[in-house]
């Protein structure tokens, strides 16, 4: 079994000077001009989906970024006035109502 694919790939060629069999022509064994605009138009296509793609994840981030700086500023500024208002008992349900009305997630737009 080895020795026929050793002579298989020893073997050369039975036509090495590179010219076409007989009955093809060049434009039988070519793309031509239509593949190879069909080949620009989805490589264009793919790199404007590439882009878009890459801008709508990065203004996810963006977004998450700024949820949660938002979100970190409310809660320092939030704690020193709880301090205060700690001790009225009407003051804690609507300060939890407001929080989970504002920590209701990202807002779409």
């Amino acid at each position: 079994m080895h020795h026929l694919i050793l002579a298989l790939t020893v073997t050369p060629s039975p036509n090495p000077s590179g010219t076409l069999r007989p009955g093809l022509s060049e434009d039988q064994v070519t793309p031509g001009t239509w593949g190879f605009v069909l080949t620009a138009f989805i490589v264009i296509l793919t790199t404007f989906l590439i882009v878009d793609m890459v801008r709508r994840i990065r203004r996810v981030r963006y977004r998450a970024q700024v949820e949660e700086a938002r979100l970190a500023a409310e809660e320092e500024a939030g704690n020193p006035a709880e301090g205060p208002a700690a001790g009225g008992a009407s003051a804690g349900p609507a300060g939890g109502a407001s929080d989970e009305n504002d920590d209701a997630g990202p807002r779409t737009r």
